[in-house]
């Protein structure tokens, strides 16, 4: 079973970024594609990037082009950059693989971006 911490989150003003990592335990990391999720106020749960376990990346319109997911297998991290925020990405963001384990959601990381 996979074990996920997510840190990284915090304030930032429009326009401003941040970096969030996610580090797995308890699998073999770089077999899996993995995912940044987010989930705000009174919304369903949505997959914004996921990296496969080759590398390659998928972004949801909302943030492609502003976004960056990477992953460090060595160091069983995953890591989402995070540009140009805007209020509508204010939200409690999660790893996990991808497609997700339920069993796998961690606490996540408030992102809030406000003025």
């Amino acid at each position: 079973q996979v074990q996920l911490v997510e840190s990284g989150g915090g304030l930032v003003q429009p326009g401003g970024s941040l970096r969030l990592s996610c580090v797995a335990s308890g699998s073999i990391f770089s077999l899996f594609a993995m995912g940044w999720y987010r989930q705000a106020p009174g919304k369903q749960r949505e997959l914004v990037a996921h990296i496969t376990s080759g590398g390659s990346t998928n972004y949801a319109d909302s943030v492609k082009g502003r976004f960056t997911i990477s992953r460090d297998n060595a160091k069983n991290t995953v890591h989402l950059q995070m540009n140009s925020l805007k209020p509508e990405d204010t939200a409690v963001y999660y790893c996990n693989k991808e497609p997700p384990v339920k069993s796998s959601w961690g606490q996540g990381t408030q992102v809030t971006v406000s003025s």
